[in-house]
């Protein structure tokens, strides 16, 4: 099955975050590496990376890069901020970090293409003995932001000269903003055949306050949206994405009910199909 969870705040600790997710029963969880809104972030101890991989124990943790990062135009600062990020990944034991490939800001898309894979390949060369992997976030495609086609990951990777250390993190309420419609089966069959070629490792599970093609990025609550639950319950059944992480984005408090209540919504799309299966097994035996 696959492993449900949330992104959780690192506020008052990394270890923190784990508690908070395993408090409302996440098997997975995303994380920021440092405040997303600023570049440079404080430097981690190695006491603090250890209360973490303790906290963490088997729990699947991966993260996301900072939202000021650019890659699709020339920016060494954010082949820097980049860097810097793998580093904490690695201090922290985490495998990926997914990441929007970067806004081309009216120079086209394919100089913006070419910027990002030149921009990768710059990273990867400050941080030759890492694992650590960048996984490309499908988009919505606002403004002049690349990754809104399932083409332009595809290039990235064949373009970047170490791509064994790229993925892809597949974001349900990207696909349909940005024209791909995943809302019932046929649609979500014939989007999902495209990403058959790429190394997909995680997805973000979020409905859509905006309709198909709006290229707008507001994600809302499980079943709440415009694509609606029958898209959820195919990429949960997908025996393609049998056991990969699988993390909410949707707008929550403090107290954490709303993603209570979307994992409750998820799991109950997966109890069914358990279910039937465990009925079919049973009919077999007989």
């Amino acid at each position: 099955m696959p492993r449900l969870g949330a992104h959780m705040s690192i506020a008052g600790g990394f270890d923190l975050a784990i508690e908070r997710g395993v408090s409302i029963g996440c098997q997975t969880i995303q994380i920021f590496l440092k405040n997303a809104t600023q570049w440079r972030g404080r430097d981690i101890s190695e006491t603090e990376a250890q209360r973490f991989r303790t906290a963490r124990g088997a729990l699947p943790v991966f993260a996301h890069s900072s939202y000021l990062i650019n890659l699709g135009v020339p920016s060494p600062r954010s082949v820097a901020a980049l860097a810097d990020e793998i580093r904490r990944a690695d201090l922290l034991g985490i495998p990926f970090i997914v990441m929007h490939p970067g806004a081309h800001l009216g120079a086209g898309e394919m100089a913006g293409l070419d910027s990002v894979a030149r921009n990768l390949d710059a990273v990867f060369a400050k941080t030759p003995s890492s694992t650590v992997r960048i996984a490309l976030e499908t988009t919505a495609g606002q403004g002049s932001c690349l990754g809104h086609r399932i083409e332009h990951l595809a290039e990235i990777l064949r373009r970047v000269k170490l791509s064994e250390r790229l993925a892809v993190c597949v974001d349900t309420c990207h696909l349909f903003a940005a024209g791909y419609d995943i809302s019932m089966r046929r649609g979500y069959e014939a989007v999902m055949k495209q990403l058959d070629d790429l190394p997909v490792v995680a997805f973000h599970l979020n409905d859509s306050k905006k309709p198909l093609g709006s290229r707008v990025d507001r994600h809302e609550h499980i079943g709440k949206g415009l694509i609606g639950l029958e898209a959820f319950r195919c990429v949960l059944r997908d025996k393609r994405w049998r056991g990969l992480p699988m993390v909410l984005e949707t707008p929550k408090g403090e107290d954490m009910r709303e993603d209570i209540e979307n994992l409750r919504v998820l799991r109950s799309l997966i109890s069914l199909s358990t279910l039937q299966r465990s009925n079919s097994r049973r009919a077999s035996d007989r």
